[in-house]
């Protein structure tokens, strides 16, 4: 099945990963940022810690074949609409959402890698009190950040008059570095523990 873009680019997504043994979470070094935050949600939801899954997608089908009569085949379908962020759910009782981008620059992240839709509903997360942050990996560094969403609006807002990107540095300093653990390689969630209580987070 072909899934496309409204500009009638394909898709061609990263392959949902198999749920995984807790002593092989952590060999899967080298994935996606996005593969290693899928088998960390599988994880979490293991051990009862959290409740937070990618957001599905909805997609217009355009192409149905028949090869039997009991039997229907998508050959061709669209998404209908701009995603939001990658990814929801339930922590320490709150909701929470953010999105997960990854960058080859050393020195700064660009801000042309958001969107003003995302940007805009994390806003609104952040009004109603939610959790709302962003995970950013550095692939040339190795290293990955969670960060507060009001950072993310800060250098957002400025961009018109100042630069367009989010510098290696702030996200030393106002960020939470993620330490790759023992069960899996990216728990994020224990930056994110970390960023409440620096008072970071909104809340």
């Amino acid at each position: 099945m072909t899934f496309n873009y409204p500009n009638g680019q394909p898709y061609t997504g990263p392959q949902r990963p198999a749920k995984a043994s807790l002593q092989s979470r952590a060999s899967n070094r080298g994935m996606t940022l996005e593969g290693d935050i899928n088998v960390a949600n599988q994880y979490y939801r293991d051990i009862g810690r959290a409740v937070i899954h990618k957001k599905p997608t909805p997609v217009q089908i355009v192409k149905v074949h028949y090869p039997e009569r009991a039997a229907a085949k998508i050959t061709e379908a669209y998404f209908t609409q701009a995603s939001t962020t990658d990814y929801n759910g339930i922590y320490l009782g709150r909701y929470i959402d953010f999105d997960a981008k990854e960058t080859a620059h050393k020195q700064s992240f660009p801000l042309k890698n958001v969107h003003a839709h995302q940007v805009a509903h994390l806003r609104q997360i952040q009004t109603q009190q939610g959790l709302a942050v962003f995970i950013i990996r550095f692939t040339a560094r190795q290293e990955t950040f969670v960060i507060p969403a009001t950072l993310l609006f800060q250098y957002w807002d400025n961009q018109e008059t100042g630069r367009k990107s989010i510098p290696y540095d702030a996200f030393v300093t106002h960020g939470v570095r993620v330490t790759p653990g023992l069960q899996i390689s990216t728990p994020y969630l224990d930056a994110i523990d970390q960023l409440l209580a620096k008072g970071e987070q909104n809340g």
